[in-house]
């Protein structure tokens, strides 16, 4: 079993379990959790997956990715770090992007939290409010442009709003519906 699988995490100032744990009739999402439903967006196959980890620099074997898209109640399922889930989304901003023209790869970002995945997945699918709004709507949740930019915020600022996980749920699940159609 992974280090630290079963322990509480602080994540984005939210305590919450590492691991598919109820809490108020609410499922949790873990990384791995996020970088399942991202191959399937993006519809990539393993070496493609390698390959959006190479472009952040993070060298990943298939057999740790392998275990990473495992789930949890699986046999060898290993739990997915946040530099980890960091490098693919910076990965997934250089392929869908290109390379940065002001120097190396962008390091860091850490700890990672819901914002911050939201803000990563903004960039490199080029979203705008109104899209985010629409993705959304498609999935039955209404949003206002005034509480998409309260997400995008600095943390030490007074409209700040932290993303919670049902929000990035509904949020991946827009884009999995996007990405069905488009087909």
């Amino acid at each position: 079993m992974a280090e630290g699988r079963g322990k509480d995490v602080e994540l984005g100032g939210v305590t919450r379990p590492s691991t598919h744990q109820t809490h108020n009739k609410f499922i949790y999402m873990t990384n791995n959790d996020i970088l399942r439903r991202l191959r399937y967006i993006e519809h990539l196959d393993n070496p493609n997956m390698l390959a959006v980890f190479g472009l952040s620099g993070l060298s990943v074997t298939e057999t740790d990715l392998d275990d990473m898209l495992k789930r949890e109640e699986e046999p060898g399922a290993m739990e997915c770090p946040d530099n980890v889930l960091n490098a693919f989304l910076d990965g997934l901003i250089t392929k869908r992007r290109g390379p940065r023209d002001d120097g190396p790869p962008r390091k860091g970002d850490l700890p990672l939290n819901n914002n911050l995945i939201l803000r990563k997945l903004r960039i490199a699918l080029e979203l705008k409010d109104t899209d985010i709004i629409d993705i959304m709507q498609e999935v039955g949740t209404t949003v206002s442009k005034n509480e998409v930019s309260a997400l995008f915020r600095k943390r030490d600022h007074r409209n700040f709003k932290a993303c919670g996980d049902q929000f990035l749920r509904k949020f991946l699940s827009g884009l999995n519906t996007r990405a069905a159609s488009k087909k």
